[in-house]
């Protein structure tokens, strides 16, 4: 036996990393750029602007206002009468279109006034759904106009307004929605 087996040495397996740094910097950059990030963005409210110190807020009528107050345990009192969520909106409908007929709901719709009054420990679904109710109640008043009007609903309406002109819907029967405060002793 003259040749000699050699015995080869075994490099050890490496895996290269010289480019790892390189891929994790572009993934982060990836995740980034394609991560969509979730904004709670409220209730979109245009409020009035605040009175001044020494003017007093005109006065309302206790005729023309319908009071509805949902208190901590999550009642619905609709003038000061328990009632529930869904009976919200005939009564807006009711208070609103009543045109004076009626000595327990407004005189007209210009002076109709939907006050809701919460406690600080008020559910904040079910202010949500009162609102909710609130605005339905108005939108249906508007649709059924628009619809006497020749329209398909208040949508169309809209859609048909020229740039500028006056939405006539809304200036018979104008949305005045009152958000008090809790009282700060509750």
């Amino acid at each position: 036996m003259g040749v000699l087996a050699k015995k080869k040495e075994r490099r050890e397996a490496e895996i290269p990393t010289s480019s790892m740094a390189d891929i994790a910097f572009l993934l982060l950059i990836f995740f980034l750029v394609t991560t969509t990030i979730d904004v709670d963005t409220g209730i979109g409210m245009t409020l009035p602007p605040e009175l001044d110190e020494n003017v007093e807020p005109p006065p309302v009528k206790e005729r023309n206002s319908l009071k509805i107050l949902i208190n901590s345990a999550g009642q619905v009192l609709l003038e000061d009468l328990p009632s529930s969520v869904t009976q919200i909106r005939g009564e807006v409908q009711t208070h609103v279109q009543n045109q004076g007929q009626d000595p327990r709901y407004s005189e007209s719709p210009t002076k109709a006034l939907v006050s809701i009054k919460t406690d600080r420990q008020t559910p904040y679904n079910l202010y949500i759904q009162t609102l909710d109710e609130v605005w339905m109640a108005y939108f249906e008043i508007w649709d059924n106009e628009a619809r006497s009007l020749g329209f398909a609903n208040y949508v169309e309406y809209r859609s048909n307004l020229e740039e500028g002109a006056e939405n006539e819907i809304r200036k018979k029967w104008p949305a005045q929605i009152s958000l008090a405060e809790p009282d700060p002793g509750e």
